[in-house]
């Protein structure tokens, strides 16, 4: 009985993989940067991706920025395929709790201007994207 206690609670983990803005992330420290897009992980339950950033002495960070859900995303008409490695983007989101490079990825601009945003429901929104997050 025990051993079958363990396969459920560890199937079930998944679930509360996911965490709330508050728990993870600092309203109050907005971060943007810009870089080279590494890697993006489109899955459940948030999507998440990575983007190289210079600093002034050219020392590269590699920044992890979580997103909403894949599905909130496609609903909102944004693509798995809208961040590809390569791509040159600026991200806007709150840096995490701990100090590390990692923040919410409120939104993305790209290179030509197109912006897309990218947090999930529940996250603070970037001050710019405040009025199109309100529509």
């Amino acid at each position: 009985m025990k051993i079958l206690a363990c396969i459920l609670a560890l199937a079930a983990s998944p679930l509360f993989a996911h965490h709330s803005f508050v728990a993870e992330y600092d309203g109050s420290k907005p971060v943007k940067v810009s870089g080279v897009v590494t890697k993006v992980e489109w899955m459940n339950p948030h999507i998440w991706f990575y983007v190289d950033v210079k600093d002034e002495t050219g020392k590269v960070t590699n920044w992890g920025f979580s997103g909403g859900p894949p599905g909130l995303l496609m609903r909102r008409g944004i693509p798995k395929e809208v961040l590809q490695p390569g791509m040159t983007v600026v991200v806007e989101g709150f840096r995490a709790r701990d100090g590390s490079p990692n923040a919410s990825g409120g939104s993305v601009t790209f290179p030509d201007g197109r912006k897309v945003f990218t947090a999930a429901a529940e996250d603070k929104v970037p001050e710019a994207d405040k009025k199109g997050a309100e529509k």
